[in-house]
């Protein structure tokens, strides 16, 4: 990894192209970082921290995909986030000084920059600018929280599947080749209850949205595969459709 984990830059929830932590940094800053680090590997469903564990490292993802959940008492699982390569995970609660409100798990392998949490302390006060960076990751975030809620007031169905798709079209393609057919193929590998759980909808609200995309002509749809195939038409659906 040269620039950047992975192929190209990543970002937050409905970022922009230079939106993720690692992008931000420049040349020393990351090599700094390095030093400080240890990298390790996660495979499928491998926790990267656990809600309500206390807080001892945070974590750059370099490649691959993780979802963000929260237990309610019920032992409910919700899906809160997805994170992707260039994504700093696990630290609201290390700089916050508290329990890890959620979980961070792997949806395929990771690889990833471990850095415990003194360790990267000193090194924000040994580089003051990335204070700036983390403050803006967090203010993203509460932002990406806004819009979802917004999402789950305002739009339906297909609606509100097409405006997570579509952004997660806007961070696979900066990532992943397109296919054969010129279509984005998503990165994270999200079931349907998955995406109906981040959704705040049923599997059945979810089928029922993908089959409506599908007679759209706007995506195309396997086992645990999402390829979209027209993301401008995408983009515009979530933006104009009632």
């Amino acid at each position: 990894m040269s620039g950047h984990p992975g192929t190209a830059a990543g970002g937050g929830l409905a970022a922009g192209p230079s939106d993720a932590f690692w992008d931000a940094l420049d040349d020393v800053e990351r090599a700094a970082l390095r030093r400080v680090a240890r990298p390790r590997g996660y495979q499928p469903r491998m926790p990267l921290c656990y809600q309500g564990d206390d807080s001892d490292h945070l974590i750059v993802i370099e490649s691959g995909w993780a979802k963000v959940t929260s237990s309610g008492p019920d032992g409910r699982e919700v899906v809160l986030a997805v994170r992707g390569p260039g994504d700093l995970v696990c630290e609201s609660a290390v700089l916050g000084g508290r329990e890890r409100s959620a979980t961070v798990a792997a949806l395929g392998p990771v690889r990833a920059l471990v850095v415990p949490a003194s360790r990267f302390t000193g090194f924000l006060d040994a580089h003051p600018r990335v204070w700036r960076l983390v403050s803006g990751t967090f203010v993203r975030r509460l932002d990406d929280a806004g819009r979802r809620l917004q999402a789950h007031v305002s739009a339906q169905g297909a609606r509100r599947l097409a405006i997570l798709l579509s952004d997660l079209a806007d961070r696979s393609a900066r990532h992943c080749p397109p296919d054969a057919s010129g279509g984005v193929v998503l990165g994270p590998p999200l079931s349907q209850e998955e995406l109906g759980s981040w959704m705040d909808a049923s599997r059945e609200t979810v089928a029922r949205a993908l089959a409506t995309l599908r007679g759209e002509g706007l995506v195309r749809t396997g086992w645990r595969k999402i390829i979209v195939v027209d993301p401008p038409g995408l983009r515009a659906f979530a933006r104009d459709s009632g």
